[in-house]
């Protein structure tokens, strides 16, 4: 058993441990409304949108962190003006966005004589690279997507099953969906460090989604992915350690792999259960 124990004896890897725990919870809190309202790809546009702020506190000797907050408080911004723009298909505003953000942060990044801004990292993640302040800021960002996940509850699920009827209810969906966009930034803010923008959906979107034809309510959906996600997280610094292959991009494959294996259990649930209620066919008398 010496083998599941002894990477997480080292410091680093413990770190690294906690903190893809955190950022599974968060993004369970976001993940499960970006599965149930398809919002997968506003979900990607904003990881990638990250790439000006990170580039210019780089370049600037700032906070990444600090920076993607900026950057993702800008795309926030940004597709919800878009959003109520009548001529302009959601979709398109956001395609815009993310193409232009994406442009101006290659645009910073080729203006340094020095590339120094370390896109691997921004790219990739670098999980093995979680310092202690990171995981008090991750805490902190738990808290936030906690609070902001009881407060919006109600406005959050009838925005995803019925928009008109939010609006009936006065539950103000413009603004629902405008803070459900601050709770995915915060998400995807804390999890670029981890899996990295590329990778982001990973986690955001893969434990949510295997979770789904388990749960009976949306609470037991975000109970499930925070353990799927963290999960994901413990085997797959595991088996980046043994197989000496990147942290980051591990943890996210095995998020994926979770995904598959879980829908090829639920179909094989639902074909038993046809089975077993299967009406049995009549004896014919001769």
């Amino acid at each position: 058993m010496e083998w599941l124990t002894v990477p997480f004896e080292v410091t680093f890897v413990q770190r690294a441990l906690w903190g893809g725990m955190l950022v599974s919870v968060i993004c369970a809190l976001a993940g499960t409304w970006v599965v149930l309202r398809g919002m997968a790809f506003l979900g990607d546009a904003m990881s990638h949108g990250l790439l000006p702020g990170v580039a210019v506190a780089a370049l600037i000797g700032g906070n990444l962190f600090v920076g993607a907050v900026i950057s993702a408080a800008v795309m926030t911004a940004g597709v919800t003006a878009l959003g109520r723009t009548p001529r302009l298909s959601q979709d398109t505003g956001i395609g815009l966005l993310f193409v232009g953000m994406l442009s101006l942060g290659v645009i910073i990044v080729s203006r340094s004589q020095s590339f120094a801004v370390d896109l691997t990292g921004f790219l990739f993640g670098d999980v093995l690279a979680v310092r202690l302040q990171d995981l008090l800021l991750l805490a902190a960002a738990l808290l936030a997507a906690l609070l902001v996940s009881v407060l919006g509850h109600r406005a959050f699920l009838a925005l995803a099953f019925d928009p008109r009827k939010a609006h009936t209810l006065g539950l103000r969906p413009r603004l629902a969906h405008a803070v459900l966009l601050g709770l995915l930034g915060l998400a995807i803010v804390a999890s670029f460090h981890i899996v990295g923008t590329l990778l982001v959906l990973g986690l955001l979107i893969a434990p949510p989604a295997a979770a789904l034809p388990w749960a009976r309510s949306v609470h037991g959906v975000m109970a499930l992915a925070a353990l799927l996600g963290t999960l994901a997280t413990f085997g797959g610094l595991l088996l980046s350690w043994h197989l000496s292959t990147a942290a980051g991009a591990t943890v996210a494959a095995l998020a994926v792999s979770l995904f598959f294996i879980s829908h090829v259990l639920s179909a094989l649930r639902d074909r038993r259960t046809r089975h077993a209620h299967a009406p049995v066919p009549a004896l014919e008398v001769n």
